[in-house]
């Protein structure tokens, strides 16, 4: 199957001015503009708590989800956003789409673009596709996941995550501990981290570690000065065949997992899944109260509603306005 962009490796050169806004990376995003859309997605969780949940603020509009990865949360999650705002949904995934056939994400992204969507949401293998589709479709473009370069609405989703459960962002301690080298959250998540004057420190084996993405450490210990661990998997998936980056995953799991012995009371933990239990973290603590994985879910749904409505609409919405819609 091809993936190919035909694109030089990791390019990353922003689309042309069009007047379209796109989120492709935490660094298309100021402060404001996050606690804009932070803002936004608790205004769509309060309308999540009526009996009818459907909005009709984008009803007409036409969101695609192109994806050629697999993916359960931020595929379904994108995809009900789209449908809890009244939006039409198109998903296109490689398995069984053209792509199958040789065919170039640049033919796929025009071939969808002869349908007119108002906003395309791709995740691919490569870094810099999302940016290459933001260059060629007349659409609003969100990144998915891209390689192992960013993810920002898992990013945004984590913010959100965090400030409704501790009630603040400044001054929070994160520890990301795992894989960090291959990550693409890791790396969305050190430039929101910093955009919202938190610390973060990366954990970690030293060969998956990268240099210059911040304050890091081999030793696991200093999860336990962190207000929230976040544990990452090993993305065996990006790493080059036969590259030996931990002598095995025994030693990994007995180094560097995340175990009930190793957190203070209380400390809470997250993880963007998918989670390999009794590997990066010990199901005592993935099934904790402390674990706040399936609130990250959660917060998914609305931050991403939160951000169709940005991209599509702009500005704050109002909590009445919401609460006088009528259903579409």
């Amino acid at each position: 199957m091809s993936t190919s962009i035909r694109l030089v490796k990791d390019d990353l050169r922003p689309p042309e001015s069009t007047g379209r806004r796109h989120l492709l990376s935490i660094a298309d995003l100021t402060r404001d503009d996050v606690e804009r859309v932070l803002g936004t997605a608790r205004t769509f969780a309060s309308s999540l708590e009526r009996e009818v949940k459907k909005l009709p603020t984008l009803k007409g509009r036409l969101i695609v989800n192109l994806f050629y990865e697999s993916s359960t949360r931020t595929s379904s999650s994108f995809e009900l956003a789209a449908k809890r705002l009244s939006a039409d949904t198109l998903t296109i995934k490689s398995v069984g789409s053209s792509v199958d056939k040789g065919e170039s994400l640049k033919d796929t992204a025009l071939t969808l673009g002869a349908y007119d969507p108002d906003v395309i949401v791709i995740r691919h293998p490569q870094v810099g596709a999302a940016h290459f589709v933001a260059r060629i479709a007349d659409a609003h473009v969100v990144n998915a996941g891209d390689g192992k370069h960013q993810h920002p609405t898992q990013a945004l989703l984590d913010l959100y995550t965090l400030q409704q459960e501790l009630g603040r962002l400044d001054g929070l301690h994160v520890a990301i501990v795992g894989d960090v080298l291959h990550s693409r959250v890791a790396r969305s998540l050190v430039q929101a981290f910093a955009l919202m004057n938190m610390r973060c420190t990366l954990v970690g084996p030293p060969a998956l570690l990268p240099q210059g993405l911040g304050e890091s450490t081999t030793d696991i210990n200093a999860i336990r000065d962190a207000d929230v661990v976040y544990v990452l998997r090993m993305q065996n998936e990006r790493m080059q065949a036969g590259a030996n980056f931990v002598p095995s995953l025994r030693e990994y799991t007995a180094r560097w997992g995340i175990t009930p012995e190793r957190l203070r009371a209380g400390q809470k933990v997250m993880h963007p899944g998918p989670m390999n239990r009794g590997v990066e973290i010990d199901p005592r603590v993935a099934d904790s109260g402390d674990a706040l994985v399936e609130r990250q879910v959660r917060s998914g749904l609305v931050v991403r509603m939160a951000v169709l409505y940005d991209l599509l609409v702009g500005g704050p919405v109002g909590v009445r306005a919401l609460a006088a819609a009528e259903v579409a």
